[in-house]
């Protein structure tokens, strides 16, 4: 999901299906609009906004959605009707350039669970991500082209084609391409 809002049929295929969830986890847990935004430190407008499916959320706030309603993201973003999460396959966000899209694959039980999924960014875009909960890791394996990762605390690295970085996500970081010619990733997500 990016932070502008794109015409319905531009939309990641997750917020067909976060609308409704978040509406009927909310209501199943006996909170308000007001009590969810207070738990996830959202504004009740952005709230209100994700239930209508008007809204175009980033996966960050998804997260601190899902912790405030007690269940794993893929529980957020998958078909209600769905029971076996170990296949999605859903596109969860998308960036500006066409070339540029994270699709959630599946998820597995971990401490918490542990997510896989197939990423791309077109030339010259970016995916700036919040900092993550104690003990998340990133898993990166570059497919094709070449992926700059940013992190406060260390100098930006650059992962070629058949390389592959992990890193604890605990902080925000950056996902950027600074090549002319896409990059596809696959990104695991371990808590």
């Amino acid at each position: 999901m990016h932070s502008q809002d794109a015409p319905p049929h531009d939309r990641p295929d997750v917020l067909a299906h976060v609308a409704g969830n978040v509406r009927a986890l909310r209501t199943e847990r006996g909170l308000s609009q007001d009590a969810l935004a207070a738990q996830a430190g959202v504004s009740r407008r952005m709230i209100s906004g994700i239930e209508s499916g008007e809204a175009n959320v980033s996966l960050s706030t998804l997260d601190r959605l899902a912790q405030a309603l007690g269940v794993s993201f893929s529980r957020l973003v998958r078909p209600a009707e769905m029971r076996d999460n170990s296949r999605i396959d859903s596109l969860a966000w998308r960036g500006i350039n066409p070339d540029s899209r994270a699709t959630l694959l599946g998820t597995v039980p971990a401490a918490r669970e542990a997510e896989l999924w197939t990423w791309s960014l077109g030339a010259g875009e970016t995916y700036p991500a919040e900092a993550d909960a104690a003990n998340w890791h990133e898993m990166l394996y570059v497919i094709e082209g070449a992926l700059t990762v940013e992190t406060q605390d260390a100098s930006p690295r650059r992962v070629a084609a058949g390389d592959f970085l992990i890193f604890t996500s605990d902080r925000p970081y950056l996902f950027a391409n600074h090549e002319a010619d896409p990059v596809r990733f696959v990104r695991n997500v371990v808590f």
